[in-house]
């Protein structure tokens, strides 16, 4: 590749067109994790806004849908299916989101904003007990779908 697709010829900031890609099956994963307080987190059930990581959950599956509200050169797409998974560690709490769509184009921003809106909802439920709350690790997964083909994090593996 030898320029970044969202900008023309001229150098100005453009939305990629896609209406000559083949509609396929897009999946992204993503990935953040909050470091959180032992006391912050023994707290958790007690939290009297409501369970925090069912709320992120929700939150992440919003914010995945509005995407292309945020990010100026997303195209919107017809999310299929968007979830996020949260598990609690001695140290915090680790966010994966999961999107998938059927489209011209991939869902990894999708996905991202997801974890990360996931991940700041956890913040914002908590930050009344410690705000030295942190969000770390946000990076994705994999994905899986479309003309570039298959990336898996772990493995740095990209297959086409």
């Amino acid at each position: 590749m030898d320029k970044l697709s969202h900008y023309d010829d001229a150098g100005r900031a453009a939305m990629v067109d896609v209406s000559e890609k083949a509609t396929t099956k897009r999946t992204a994963v993503a990935h953040a994790f909050v470091k959180i307080a032992h006391h912050v987190l023994r707290a958790l059930p007690d939290n009297p806004k409501g369970n925090p990581l069912e709320v992120a959950r929700i939150a992440g599956i919003l914010a995945a849908k509005k995407t292309a509200e945020l990010i100026p050169m997303c195209h919107p797409l017809p999310i299929s299916h968007a979830d996020i998974e949260t598990h609690l560690e001695t140290e915090g709490i680790r966010l994966v989101a999961t999107v998938t769509t059927t489209a011209q184009t991939g869902v990894e921003m999708e996905a991202m904003t997801a974890v990360s809106v996931a991940a700041l909802t956890v913040y914002d439920m908590t930050k009344g007990l410690d705000k030295a709350i942190e969000i770390q690790d946000v990076y994705l997964v994999s994905k899986t779908g479309g003309k570039s083909g298959d990336y898996f994090r772990h493995s740095g593996a990209h297959k086409k």
